[in-house]
């Protein structure tokens, strides 16, 4: 196995990797920074921020650890074979930062033979940076960074009764293949249902603040580092049928295993 960065040296190691992305990001946001379409028939934006902050964190990387894998959203594949894996999402939530508002981030994620090892979340504008990273016994941990203020251990809600719960999704207009009615099911049953926000929403479950998330179509860079932040702080990260979601699709983050086992029965419904 090539050398895997644990504990403060991985720590850091984030922190670099966010420092060179939050200069090519902030640089760019709420300026007018030209927007590019990747589809035809539909609109998925990247700016010049995505691709310059991606090329920012993978040089980072190549130079340290040039034999991990990476895996990122604007640019190819390298290192498939290693069992170490980095995935990059540089903006998640394009469409927020061309749109001004500070709810998107840049996620990075570590995967150690195909299993989610650690994660951050990186919001510059705000200065809040949500990291999960395993200590030397193995057991994650996710916290909150605010510059130079002592970090903030995370925990989710304690909230288990779906009567009780906030959810989130960006949009039901997203969510694939007739995934919406099951959606539906299960806002019908929670006290607030909020839209938007994209990783943001995540990390607002993780901070104890939002009780479950919910996704349909994600891709590997949109969850990869998610999953560690929440669990990290107590919370259950699966697809819809109560599997790894660490590939994507359709995705629910709950606060706690309880108010995760009725969110699936919710969402699988007939």
């Amino acid at each position: 196995m090539p050398d895997l960065p644990v504990d403060d040296e991985l720590t850091q190691l984030f922190h670099a990797l966010c420092d060179a992305s939050a200069v090519e990001t902030l640089s760019r946001f709420r300026t007018n920074t030209s927007v590019d379409n990747k589809l035809d028939q539909d609109f998925d934006p990247v700016t010049e921020g995505d691709r310059e902050a991606e090329r920012a964190i993978r040089a980072h990387l190549a130079a340290h650890y040039g034999d991990h894998g990476v895996i990122g959203e604007e640019f190819q594949r390298v290192n498939e074979d290693s069992s170490i894996q980095w995935i990059i999402d540089p903006i998640d939530g394009t469409r927020a930062f061309i749109s001004g508002l500070p709810v998107w981030g840049t996620l990075i994620g570590l995967y150690v033979d195909n299993v989610p090892f650690a994660g951050v979340m990186d919001q510059p504008f705000t200065r809040e940076r949500f990291m999960a990273v395993p200590d030397q016994s193995g057991n994650l941990t996710s916290h909150l960074y605010r510059g130079s203020e002592q970090p903030v251990t995370l925990k989710t809600g304690n909230i288990d009764s779906l009567q009780d719960a906030t959810l989130m999704t960006t949009s039901p207009y997203l969510l694939q293949n007739d995934a919406d009615r099951s959606y539906f099911n299960l806002e019908q049953s929670v006290k607030l249902s909020r839209y938007g926000c994209d990783c943001y929403a995540y990390a607002m479950v993780a901070c104890g603040h939002v009780d479950i998330a919910v996704e349909s179509g994600l891709n590997i860079y949109d969850i990869a580092a998610l999953i560690p932040i929440i669990e990290g702080a107590g919370g259950v990260v699966t697809d819809w049928q109560g599997n790894s979601a660490h590939e994507g699709g359709q995705v629910v983050a709950a606060a706690n295993s309880r108010l995760h086992g009725l969110a699936l029965e919710r969402l699988n419904q007939p």
